[in-house]
């Protein structure tokens, strides 16, 4: 099966989606039998449930995964056992603290104002095309070196200036992915004789000195859906003015707190959209320790790799009905007005179970800073005929970028 799966690696997402649906969302994927690539494939929440909560203690990374993301070190990412439970602990005492939760919104203002507006009004004066994907991949690259190293690069400012360690970041992603792609052998073989990817992430890791996070991905994903659906857009707009009195009239933007986008319902439910439809972390790997049998009856062995799709879930007609294909954020809003809770283990953005992302909150709280400040103060256009499609990574980012066309909003 491996040479039809590399036949179709460019459009691999929506090819796996389609094998799951036809063998009722979990099939075994077999590799040559010296590849060591044989693994199960999986969308079925009540697999992925059992996986990834109930039976929890039987799935690890496993030794093979630490080999795959060799290059993002030990951490909470790669780890197992008792030394993930202690960088989990560490990261979630971190996030959690109201210090860093503020340096955080201030940080989150700096960039804003100092970074993404005065890029936006360049552009907007010139009557350029920008790639958004760069501005937001350029936005997170700053805002975590401020937060983690405590010094702030500037890859986001006018001139739009080249940082190699920013870069190099994409490099490692997409090296890491074609580790999944090709057997083991193949890979080291290339690492040995320093060509092919293997000599790109080995220039790559060169450089690399900080990290961006998955925002990035999902802003770019976001902004693409809002401004491709115009009813979807203006709704967000008039939730901004009445929840949160935002001028029209050209005056200065006031930040808002995490209170006052917490009152941004129909926004929420955008992001939680446009993350089901493209997850940042389109795919999760895990290894059973113990021979074991899912829920729908599959039996899997010791060693054995267990794949969960998170990019397929979101596609399945059994989980989200016949118009799954669609950007429709009503479908996240209860009668009340509130936003319906879905459980993790069917809407798996932020991965599910003991090992789900510590970061939500503080991604919704800057998505929608983000996107208010956007979307209240300009007007964003795809530029025809540019082509979306996503890229072969760890992380989902769009191919060839989101080229747009933007504009001053004179009024709402």
């Amino acid at each position: 099966m491996l040479p039809g799966l590399l036949c179709k690696a460019p459009n691999i997402h929506e090819y796996v989606t389609q094998v799951l649906k036809q063998n009722g969302g979990t099939f075994e994927f077999k590799g040559p039998w010296f590849s060591n690539m044989d693994f199960l494939v999986t969308s079925d929440p009540k697999n992925v449930h059992y996986i990834s909560s109930i039976n929890f203690i039987n799935y690890s990374k496993g030794p093979e995964f630490k080999k795959l993301f060799e290059p993002f070190g030990d951490g909470v990412l790669t780890s197992d056992s008792d030394s993930w439970k202690s960088y989990r602990k560490l990261i979630h005492s971190l996030i959690k603290h109201r210090k860093f939760q503020l340096f955080q919104e201030r940080s989150m203002r700096q960039k804003v104002s100092q970074g993404l507006f005065p890029v936006l009004d360049h552009v907007s004066r010139q009557g350029i095309e920008l790639d958004l994907q760069d501005v937001f991949q350029r936005f997170t690259f700053d805002n975590t070196c401020l937060l983690v190293l405590g010094f702030d690069p500037n890859s986001l400012s006018v001139d739009l200036p080249e940082v190699a360690s920013r870069r190099a970041f994409d490099e490692v992603e997409e090296a890491v992915f074609y580790r999944h792609m090709v057997p083991e052998i193949i890979w080291k073989i290339q690492k040995w004789l320093n060509i092919g990817e293997e000599k790109k992430l080995s220039r790559a890791m060169e450089i690399l000195d900080a990290g961006k996070d998955t925002v990035s991905a999902a802003l770019t994903w976001l902004f693409w859906l809002i401004i491709t659906h115009p009813l979807v857009e203006k709704r967000i707009l008039e939730e901004i003015k009445v929840n949160l009195q935002a001028r029209a009239d050209g005056g200065n933007w006031r930040f808002f707190k995490v209170e006052e986008l917490g009152k941004l319902v129909y926004l929420h439910a955008a992001i939680c959209e446009a993350l089901r439809l493209y997850p940042s972390v389109p795919f999760n790997q895990r290894v059973s320790i113990q021979p074991d049998t899912l829920p729908n009856g599959h039996r899997i062995g010791a060693s054995t790799k267990v794949m969960i799709s998170l990019y397929s879930m979101g596609s399945m007609e059994e989980v989200w009905g016949d118009d799954c294909s669609e950007f429709k954020p009503e479908r996240w809003i209860t009668k009340q007005g509130r936003i319906n809770h879905v459980p993790s283990y069917k809407f798996i953005a932020f991965n599910t179970g003991p090992r789900s992302c510590l970061g939500q909150d503080l991604t919704f709280f800057q998505m929608k800073t983000i996107a208010t400040a956007i979307l209240w103060n300009y007007r964003v256009q795809v530029v025809e005929g540019h082509t979306i499609t996503p890229c072969l990574s760890v992380m989902l980012h769009m191919k060839h970028g989101l080229k747009v066309k933007v504009s001053k909003r004179t009024g709402v």
